[in-house]
């Protein structure tokens, strides 16, 4: 086995004799930035005894033992199947139970929810604030199953009177963003809202391809891509539910 030094810091020592160098972060260091998640936040999740190893840990497929966020028992998974797998085995039981099946497509405020939100989602929420109410006491919707560890999503914009979620995708500035494990995230997110009879329209910027039907593929935000997210509402639900949530010219003027 090749001995290698990256870029973030991880594997072996850089300049020692038969190291080979990688201008380029390790593994789990990609994942964790494709997941939008930090090194210290999955430290917090493994068993402390474990916790030095996986400090300076490389290899995505590497096993160790997880605690629930939620008390239950300790688990043993992979690092790749803890940053975008579902959790304990406890966690998705409870997840099928039928109380839970109750709750499932219930959209709900979560207070305190900490998502970042650039200034492209706040000027889609501006535009397509002026055609439509929005309801502003909704950011979560219940979901049947276990997603990064909770049993909710948080789509950027939500119109529950319609079941509708609003999400925009663009590449950002390190152009990986919604791209490899993210967009099989944002899959896996979809599928579980339409679980919940929930349906999903994705504007689609910067060179992202088409999700699929309601896919709204444009290079950057604009007027004319927030109407096609309208006319693709009314396709989803019917002309009348979205004329009944129409803003009327003259208070949005």
């Amino acid at each position: 086995m090749v001995a290698v030094s990256f870029a973030c810091g991880h594997g072996e020592q850089a300049g020692v004799p038969g190291v080979v160098s990688l201008r380029r972060p390790c593994p789990v260091c990609m994942l964790l930035h494709e997941t939008q998640r930090s090194r210290s936040e999955l430290l917090g999740r493994v068993a402390p005894p474990e916790r030095r190893a996986l400090a300076g840990e490389t290899r995505v497929g590497a096993r160790y033992t997880w605690r629930c966020a939620r008390g239950h028992d300790r688990y043993t998974a992979t690092v790749l199947d803890v940053l975008t797998g579902p959790s304990c085995a406890k966690c998705m039981a409870n997840a099928a139970a039928p109380g839970a099946a109750r709750e499932a497509g219930m959209a709900f405020m979560k207070p305190g929810l900490r998502v970042g939100t650039s200034m492209t989602e706040q000027r889609l929420r501006m535009l397509l604030g002026e055609r439509i109410r929005l309801h502003h006491r909704v950011n979560a919707v219940r979901i049947r199953r276990m997603f990064y560890g909770k049993q909710e999503v948080w789509p950027d914009i939500l119109v529950p009177q319609l079941r509708v979620a609003v999400e925009y995708d663009d590449p950002g500035r390190s152009r990986r963003a919604h791209l490899g494990l993210k967009e099989a995230s944002d899959l896996e997110k979809d599928d579980a809202l339409r679980e919940v009879g929930w349906e999903v329209i994705r504007i689609r910027a910067g060179g992202l391809e088409s999700f699929g039907p309601y896919s709204v593929v444009c290079r950057t935000l604009t007027v004319e891509a927030v109407d096609e997210v309208v006319r693709l509402m009314a396709e989803i639900r019917g002309q009348a539910a979205v004329d009944a949530l129409r803003v009327d010219a003259a208070s949005a003027s």
